[in-house]
């Protein structure tokens, strides 16, 4: 298991009912993660439309997950 923070913005933060936890997860890469978050609390953005950033940089998603990793999952954000 890996433990993760995660930090979520705009759309995932309210699917979530948050904006940060940690999480114990199997998952080995930030795309598997995301799936498994998407299915745990309903996210409806697929991972095409989200951009990630690992420890402050933009990530791929085929990236490995470390424990202590620090995500951010960046939906699409309008604004004026």
């Amino acid at each position: 298991m890996t433990t993760v923070t995660l930090h979520y913005f705009a759309l995932l933060r309210e699917q979530r009912g948050q904006s940060s936890e940690s999480l114990a997860t199997a998952a080995a890469t930030a795309a598997a993660l995301y799936a498994e978050l998407a299915q745990r609390h309903g996210f409806t953005l697929p991972v095409t439309h989200v951009r990630v950033a690992i420890n402050g940089e933009f990530a791929a998603w085929d990236t490995a997950l470390r424990t202590g990793d620090e995500l951010v999952f960046i939906p699409p954000v309008a604004g004026g």
